[in-house]
C-alpha cells in the first residue's frame, strides 16, 4: 500500500469565462445550477462565481485583467474548461510525493486560493494537456 497522500475526489471544474456577469444567466436560469457565491481572488487575478450541480462545485473563471493566467488562456484558447482541482488532505505533501514521482509543478508551496483553501497546480503536460489543481478545502464534503 502507497504512503503517498490520496486525491480524496472532485473538489471542482473551473470554467474560463469573458464575463460573469453574461454568463450567469445560462447557468442559473437555462441550466439550473445555484449560485452560491462570487469572490476575487487578487492573488491569482480572477474573479470566482461559485455553482452548484447537486453536489458538484462548478467555478466560473473571470480575469481581473487579460495578463492573468485565466485572461492569457481566454486570449489563447477562449472560453471553456480551464481546470480540474482535486481534493486532498495535505497540498504540501500531495505537492512533494507529485514532485518526487516527476510532475512538473506550478506551484512548489501551496497558495491561499479562494475561500482561503491551500491551492496548488500541476502543469497541464503532466496529465496530456488538462490542469490540474489540487486543492486542501477542510470543510469539503
Amino acid at each position: 500500500m502507497s504512503s503517498e497522500p490520496p486525491i480524496e475526489g472532485l473538489h471542482h471544474i473551473g470554467i474560463a469565462v469573458r464575463s460573469i456577469a453574461e454568463s450567469l444567466p445560462r447557468w442559473t436560469d437555462g441550466f439550473g445550477l445555484t449560485l452560491r457565491s462570487v469572490d476575487e481572488v487578487p492573488q491569482e487575478g480572477v474573479r470566482v462565481a461559485v455553482l452548484m450541480a447537486g453536489t458538484t462545485r462548478i467555478e466560473l473563471l473571470e480575469p481581473l485583467s487579460p495578463e492573468s493566467p485565466v485572461g492569457r488562456f481566454l486570449d489563447k484558447r477562449g472560453p471553456g474548461i480551464h481546470h480540474l482541482a482535486f481534493q486532498v488532505g495535505d497540498c504540501q505533501r500531495k505537492i512533494d510525493a507529485l514532485a518526487a514521482a516527476g510532475a512538473p509543478m506550478l506551484n512548489q508551496k501551496p497558495n491561499r486560493g479562494a475561500h482561503d483553501w491551500l491551492v496548488a497546480f500541476v502543469h497541464p503536460k503532466y496529465l496530456g494537456g488538462v490542469l490540474a489543481e489540487l486543492v486542501e478545502d477542510p470543510h469539503h464534503d
